[in-house]
Parts: structure tokens; C-alpha cells; sequence
């Protein structure tokens, strides 16, 4: 017996040394697996806390620079009210000043024709043009003028020969309202001129400021989009950081509490080893005290009495043992049955069919046996609650993990994507703007030479018909004068066609006017061109600038966002590895831990039915 308890010793120390050997090396794998994930964590924190505090930076400073460019915005929309304004207040003005020349030469123009048609002199011209001042306010202008002429000439013959005069009255009346018009129509040209200088200019200033106004409407737009953006970055990365260091106390707390039991379990360990090998020894040394030849023939010798007397035991109660023997199978055949329990079956057949002395120790060997299956399923049980518990907390965070990651992925791959149709948009952009200025360019360069060419033509045209009035005039002057000194008395003076309507000499000063018009206003236009041209160029150059700006700094941004996406990725797929170990580890503990028929409370109060029903067997067995 010494040497069975020896042999099954060894053995329970073998078994218990090899658990601890797997219990150590479990405790092992998850002390690595979880300072591995408390390093990713620390790292995870440090890349969380650094984003978020970039990107409240960003919007900090967003925040700034869309405040900034509301007050330019604000400001440029002031100035464009108040150009609006002034060029509304100069345009009345001119309206009114046009109105007053243009009165004026019309009234020129009939006031010419009744001069002519009844030749008067200067006091009849004079009363004519009061009644026309009476009922025609531009002649008003006239009239003032006529009359300040007639008191400068009035002054210079009564200081001087009397000549003056004479040469203010025969000068002709029609001449002298001719100056005039021609006067007023110079200056009404002045004016005219101004307006379309100061109506260009001010185009010119409202297709800068609106330019700037879009500019700087887009700019705020797109500083907001991103300032939204980076704000909700930042709200997703302290959301994170708050879960991952949660995570984190949570794996310091299983490191913590795992390595505490572990050094428990490695003491008790140590002693149950300390124990059991004291315990081999005094059995070896039992062993060896009882192989002694003296204790052997002692033990000989007894053997055979208690033969003895239990032989004449066995003799004086064989019936009752049958009795009993009997009576035991038939109550735990009856147990059997209750128990619905096989191992008592088993047991009924062996007793009907064993001697009594065999039946006890069949019956002992059977509690024996239920005991250490408890203590074995008890240890069992708590093997694989604990493993189902660690399983679960590590299948919950790697999954939380994974979805995370997995989001993460996600964001990254949709800015990407924005990013890259972005990019495309502003180089598409700058290539528009490259075609539209090579364009422009080009009509620039043949407008120009257009406008070279017929400033040209009207200058020589000016100068070929003031040159033939010179000549016509000269000629119908001298005419003029010769007939007023050679004439008859009975004869009126033929004064040419100079001053007949429709005349070549009117018809000449109209093309003469025609032709400086022409130059007038082509160089205006021209002057008009190159200055919308240099305005749309020098605005084409800095959109085109701040959009390959622009253009630049989102590829960077593009190239950081892959960089990250690569990263995540990794520790996506890494983090995706864990989880699959961790389910496939699941899948294995289902067979071993979780799908059994009958629950461990069930077996646990069965099995404790069967030891009871054996014991109470016993002490049937015992009573006789």
C-alpha cells in the first residue's frame, strides 16, 4: 500500500509540476501579450495628445485668420459702397454739366441758322439772343458769353483805334457763334472724356473689389470647412485618448492582478512541492523500515492471526455478509435509478457479482475515485472560468480596438480621396487660368495692333482735313474780302459756300471732328484694354499662385494622411491578428468549458448524491 501511496505521490507531483509549467508559461505569453498593448497604448496616448493638441492649434489659429479676413471683407465691401456712392454723385454731375453744353450747342446750331438766314449785326444778334436765352436755357451760356465778348471789345475801342470795334462787328456774327460752338463742343467732349474715364475707372475698381470680395468669401469658406474639420479631429482624438487610457488602466489592473496571483500561485507551488517531496521521502523511508526482516516476520506472523481471525469471522457471519451484500446492491441499484448515475450501475453489478470482503473495497475505491473527479472538475471549472473571463475582456477590447482602427482607416481613406480630387480641381484650375492669360495675351497683342493702326489712320485723317480747311478758309477769306472792296453798288456780296448749310467747309470740320473723335476714343479704349489686361493678368497671376500654394500643401497633407493610413493599417492588421487568436482561442475553450449537457452545479450536487449513497452503503456493509 506504502508503495502504491509512493508511486501515485510521484506522480501528483509530476502532474502538479506540469501544470505549473503550463500555468507559468500561459502567465507568460499574457504578461508579453499585455505590455505589448500597454506600449501600444502609451504610444497610441503620446500620437493622440499630440493631434489634438495640433489640431486645437489649428483651429485656434483658423479661428484667428477667418477673423482677420472678415474685417478686410467687411472693410473692401465699405469701400465698394462708397466708390458706388461717389460714382453715382459724379455721374449726377456729369448728367447735369452734359445736359448744360448740349443745351447750349443745340441752341448754338439754331441761333447760326437765323444768323445766317437774316445776316444781322451785332445789336440784332444780340436781341436774338436774349429772346432765345428767354425761352432756351442753354443759350443762357451763349448769351453770357456773347455779351462778355462784346464789353472786352467795347473797352479795347475806347482805348484804342476804333478799328476794334469794327473788327468785332464785320468778324460776322456767325463766325463768332461758330467759336462758340466750337468751344462748347470741345468742352462738352472734355467732359464726356472725364465720365468715360472715371465710369472705366470705377468698372475697373468693382471688378477688383468683387474679385476680392469672391476671393476672400472663398477663403473664409474653406478656413471654416477646415477649421470644422481639424474641431472635430480634435473632439474624435480626446474621445480616443479618454477610451485608450481607459484601456490602458485596464491592462496595468489584469498585468497587475495576473503577476499578484501568479506569485501566489508560485509560492503555494513551491511549498505543495516542498511537502510533497517530504512526504515521498517518509514514505520511502517507511517503506525501508518495513522491509526490514524483523518487522517482516512480526508482520508475518500477525498477517496470519488476523487470517485467522477473519476467516473465523467470515465463517460465523456468512450469511449475513450474503445479507448485506444483497442489501447493499439492491439499495444502490434503487440510488442508480434515482441518480440516473452509471458509475453506481456499474457498482450494483460488481457487488452482486464480488465476494463482500472485495465489495468494501470496491465501495471505497469508488468514493475514492468520485472525490479526486470533483476535486479535479471543481479545479476544471475554475481553470476555465478564468480563462473565459480573460478571453472575453481581451475580445471586447481588441474588437473595440479593431473598430476603431478600422474608423480611423475609414476617415483617412475618405480625406485621401478628398485630398486627391482637390488637388486635381486646382491643377485643372491652373491650367484654365494658363489658357485663359495665353488667351488673353494673344487678343491683347491684335487689339493693340488694331487700335495702333486706326489711332494711325485718324491722326493722318485729322491732320489731311485740317489742312484742306486751312486752305478752304484762307480761300473764302480772301474772296470775302475782295468782294466787299470791288463790289457794285447794286450787287450783294457773294461771300462763297463757306457758311452755307451743308457746306464743303462744315463738312470738313465735321469729318476733322469725326476723325479726332475716332482717336479719342480709340485711345481711351485702348488705354481701357491694357488696363483690364494688366488688372486680369496681375489677378490671374495671384489666383494662379495661391492655388499651386495651395495645390502644394495638400499633397503634403495628402502625404501625411497615407503616411498615417499606413501606419493605422498596420496596427489594424496587427490588432485584427490578436482578435483572430483570441476568437480561435474561444472556439477552442466552447468544447472544453461551455458545451457540456449536464452544468457543473447539476454534477457537482449528482456527484455528491453518489458519495453519499456510497457511504451509506458502507455503513450498511460496516454494521455487519
Amino acid at each position: 500500500m506504502m508503495t502504491e501511496m509512493k508511486t501515485k505521490g510521484e506522480k501528483m507531483m509530476e502532474e502538479e509540476a506540469k501544470t505549473y509549467s503550463d500555468y507559468s508559461e500561459w502567465v507568460d505569453d499574457q504578461s508579453t501579450e499585455l505590455g505589448f498593448e500597454i506600449k501600444t497604448a502609451n504610444s497610441d496616448i503620446e500620437k493622440l495628445t499630440t493631434s489634438a493638441a495640433k489640431n486645437d492649434n489649428d483651429v485656434s489659429k483658423l479661428g484667428a485668420a477667418i477673423s482677420k479676413l472678415e474685417g478686410e471683407l467687411d472693410s473692401t465691401e465699405a469701400e465698394k459702397q462708397e466708390a458706388t456712392e461717389l460714382r453715382n454723385s459724379q455721374h449726377a454731375e456729369y448728367e447735369k454739366v452734359s445736359t448744360d453744353y448740349g443745351e447750349s450747342v443745340d441752341a448754338l446750331g439754331r441761333a447760326i441758322q437765323t444768323m445766317t438766314a437774316k445776316g444781322a449785326d451785332v445789336p440784332e444778334a444780340a436781341a436774338l439772343l436774349q429772346q432765345m436765352a428767354v425761352k432756351q436755357p442753354g443759350m443762357r451760356r451763349v448769351l453770357a458769353a456773347f455779351i462778355q465778348l462784346g464789353e472786352r471789345e467795347k473797352e479795347v475801342a475806347q482805348g484804342g483805334p476804333a478799328v476794334a470795334a469794327y473788327e468785332f462787328q464785320s468778324g460776322g456774327i456767325v463766325a463768332l457763334l461758330e467759336k462758340f460752338s466750337k468751344k462748347f463742343k470741345g468742352e462738352l467732349e472734355e467732359v464726356e472724356t472725364q465720365e468715360s474715364n472715371e465710369k472705366h475707372n470705377y468698372d475697373n475698381e468693382m471688378i477688383h473689389m468683387s474679385n476680392t470680395i469672391d476671393y476672400l468669401n472663398k477663403d473664409i469658406e474653406e478656413k471654416s470647412t477646415l477649421k470644422a474639420k481639424r474641431a472635430s479631429e480634435s473632439a474624435r482624438n480626446k474621445a480616443d485618448l479618454a477610451s485608450t487610457k481607459k484601456d490602458l488602466a485596464e491592462d496595468k489592473k489584469t498585468l497587475a492582478d495576473m503577476k499578484a496571483t501568479f506569485a501566489a500561485k508560485s509560492d503555494q507551488f513551491k511549498a505543495n512541492q516542498v511537502v510533497r517531496k517530504d512526504e515521498l521521502e517518509a514514505i520511502g523511508k517507511a517503506i525501508e523500515i518495513i522491509s526490514d526482516p524483523s518487522v517482516s516476520s512480526s508482520y508475518s506472523e500477525h498477517v496470519n492471526l488476523a487470517q485467522v481471525k477473519t476467516s473465523l469471522l467470515q465463517v460465523r457471519s456468512a450469511r449475513a455478509r450474503v445479507s448485506a451484500r444483497n442489501q447493499v446492491a439492491t439499495f444502490l441499484r434503487k440510488k442508480a435509478q434515482v441518480l440516473s448515475s452509471e458509475a453506481l450501475t456499474n457498482l450494483v453489478a460488481q457487488v452482486e457479482a464480488n465476494p463482500f470482503d472485495k465489495v468494501v473495497g470496491m465501495i471505497k475505491d469508488l468514493v475514492a475515485k468520485l472525490k479526486e473527479e470533483a476535486a479535479a472538475e471543481a479545479e476544471h471549472k475554475q481553470w476555465c472560468d478564468e480563462q473565459l473571463h480573460d478571453n472575453k475582456i481581451k475580445r471586447e477590447k481588441k474588437t473595440a480596438k479593431v473598430n476603431k482602427l478600422t474608423a480611423n482607416v475609414e476617415g483617412l481613406t475618405e480625406d485621401i480621396a478628398t485630398m486627391t480630387e482637390k488637388i486635381a480641381t486646382l491643377s485643372k484650375q491652373q491650367a484654365d487660368l494658363t489658357k485663359a492669360m495665353s488667351e488673353a495675351t494673344a487678343q491683347r497683342s491684335e487689339e493693340k495692333s488694331t487700335n495702333t493702326d486706326t489711332m494711325k489712320d485718324a491722326r493722318a485723317g485729322e491732320d489731311a482735313t485740317k489742312a484742306a480747311l486751312v486752305v478752304l478758309k484762307e480761300f473764302y477769306a480772301s474772296q470775302g474780302s475782295f468782294l466787299q472792296h470791288r463790289q457794285a453798288p447794286e450787287m450783294a456780296a457773294y461771300k462763297g459756300m463757306s457758311s452755307a448749310k451743308g457746306g464743303v467747309v462744315g463738312m470738313l470740320e465735321v469729318i476733322t471732328s469725326d476723325f479726332a473723335r475716332l482717336f479719342a476714343d480709340t485711345k481711351a479704349s485702348e488705354t481701357a484694354a491694357a488696363q483690364e489686361y494688366d488688372q486680369f493678368m496681375g489677378d490671374a497671376k495671384a489666383s494662379k499662385k495661391s492655388k499651386h500654394d495651395l495645390e502644394f500643401k495638400t499633397k503634403l497633407q495628402k502625404d501625411q494622411a497615407e503616411f498615417e493610413k499606413k501606419g493605422v493599417t498596420k496596427d489594424l492588421k496587427a490588432t485584427q491578428e490578436e482578435l483572430d487568436k483570441a476568437l480561435a482561442y474561444q472556439e477552442h475553450l466552447k468544447p472544453v468549458c461551455l458545451e457540456v449537457h449536464v452544468s457543473y452545479e447539476e454534477r457537482a450536487a449528482r456527484r455528491k448524491e453518489e458519495i453519499q449513497a456510497l457511504n451509506e452503503a458502507f455503513d450498511i456493509l460496516d454494521k455487519k
